[in-house]
């Protein structure tokens, strides 16, 4: 079906070598979007690194500080080459892509009369950054996604782009591929943003593992990205990419231990270091961020282009798969959030499953039946609850009612009540591909849950959900 797929067969040699613990073991690994598995080769490389070398906290000159702000500013580099950034960028390294959402929405000049526009699909941690907003009296909006495909309302986004005073700080977020469905959101709204007079915040932290981001082709102002999820180790450093222009316009709120040049207690006044000295907090995890480099160079080995073709490969099979299973009475049993096909869609499937009669199905109990099976995946809102309560539907009066049933309200207790209002859902179940994957682990899922037809033992409530309600043809008529 796929002829393409050939082309990968390096994956399955670099697989045998370098990630063969998850065929001594047994193991379908399908959590790729919530962390990238690294390679026995990595450890062996940053291990000998650290072995060998003298490594001491960065700020001073001695020569264990000057190893170790060598090895920093090399990582530093490979980072900026990696996404093309030439010298229009800084790379501020963070603990992680939340870290770096964070540095913008303290830092950005948010103020009355200016705005902050984002998506309905968003990672909380974008969608945090509405608190800086709002507390520094910038007007907060959402941009809404279209149904079923759950992709960017483009006709709102205009109309919501045309509305911003031009002489205030405005600012667009939006992910490059959401968390939660895998669609690929159009990478030309950062130039329709900036012809608006808008600066624009990309958050790629789903795209850049199975996706080249050239920052020469597209120039938002702002990327977050977190190297966990690109090649599975280091854990606990991400990255800030700012555009040089944009880097003057954020303000820090507040300084600390090396990203000042000057500071004192009697004058109370402080001089912050300039560049990406002035964001990068305390002393660097400068061991882990050595480990960057040699990430890289492992992505590098194995072609973050025939990365995507094989993750392109399975996701699309995959797809077809359950889209086409029934129960014996004929009814659906998978319901897929977002398009389903792979036109600007990513490595990311995410689904409900269903009863003969149309109950929803436990997706928690889902994940422990995949887990006794050694089949890793992810069930929940994936940290992304707008793209969740656009699919389900899910109205402010939900959310209203299961408040005033439950003040101490969780995600599980949410999804009880819901469920119980209208066989809504308020989660899901994941599974995602990645550098190591292979059809065996495709296989291994399909047919798990295939071993769902026409069971009931795991349905919740007595609401049903039509399924082919919510369907879009193949064919996109």
């Amino acid at each position: 079906m796929y002829p393409d797929y050939a082309s990968t067969a390096r994956v399955d040699e670099i697989r045998a070598a370098d990630y063969s613990r998850l065929d001594d073991a047994g193991d379908a690994y399908l959590d790729y979007t919530g962390a990238c598995l690294y390679a026995a080769s990595q450890i062996r490389a940053h291990g000998a690194l650290l072995e060998s070398s003298l490594l001491g906290n960065p700020h001073s000159a001695s020569p264990a500080s000057l190893s170790a702000t060598h090895l920093v500013e090399r990582s530093r580099r490979a980072v900026l080459d990696w996404f093309n950034a030439g010298d229009e960028y800084t790379a501020v390294f963070t603990l992680n892509a939340t870290g770096a959402l964070k540095h913008v929405g303290e830092s950005y000049p948010f103020a009355p009369g200016g705005r902050f526009l984002l998506t309905a699909d968003n990672h909380n941690s974008v969608n945090g950054i509405r608190e800086f907003a709002v507390v520094r009296g910038a007007a907060v909006s959402y941009v809404p996604l279209t149904m079923p495909e759950l992709r960017i309302d483009e006709t709102r986004l205009e109309s919501m782009l045309a509305g911003a005073a031009t002489d205030a700080a405005n600012l667009f977020a939006f992910p490059a591929q959401s968390n939660f469905t895998g669609v690929k959101h159009p990478l030309e709204l950062v130039e329709r943003a900036h012809a608006r007079g808008w600066d624009v915040l990309l958050d790629a932290a789903a795209f850049v593992p199975t996706n080249r981001l050239d920052l020469q082709r597209v120039q938002p102002d702002f990327v977050s990205v977190s190297f966990y999820k690109m090649f599975g180790y280091p854990t606990g450093v991400g990255c800030l990419l700012v555009r040089e222009s944009a880097l003057p316009r954020l303000r820090r709120p507040w300084f600390s231990g090396g990203t000042v040049n000057f500071a004192t207690v009697g004058g109370t006044r402080h001089l912050l270091s300039p560049g990406e000295a002035g964001f990068e907090d305390g002393t660097l995890n400068f061991l882990s961020i050595a480990a960057v480099e040699i990430g890289l160079r492992q992505l590098e080995r194995i072609g973050i282009d025939t990365i995507q073709t094989r993750v392109r490969c399975l996701t699309d099979w995959v797809l077809k798969e359950l889209v086409e299973m029934r129960h014996s009475n004929g009814r659906p049993m998978v319901r897929i959030y977002g398009p389903l096909t792979t036109k600007m869609r990513g490595a990311i499937v995410t689904m409900n499953l269903y009863d003969p009669a149309g109950h929803l199905l436990d997706y928690r109990r889902v994940e422990e039946l995949a887990g006794e099976q050694r089949i890793s995946l992810r069930t929940g809102c994936f940290c992304n609850p707008g793209a969740g309560e656009i699919a389900e539907g899910i109205t402010d009066e939900d959310v209203a009612a299961a408040l005033e049933i439950r003040e101490d309200l969780t995600l599980a207790r949410f999804l009880e009540i819901v469920t119980a209002r209208g066989g809504k859902s308020a989660g899901a179940i994941r599974v995602s591909f990645g550098l190591a994957s292979n059809f065996a682990d495709a296989d291994r899922f399909v047919q798990f849950v295939k071993s769902f037809r026409d069971q009931s033992r795991l349905a919740i409530g007595t609401a049903t959900f039509d399924i082919e309600s919510c369907r879009v043809i193949r064919d996109g008529s």
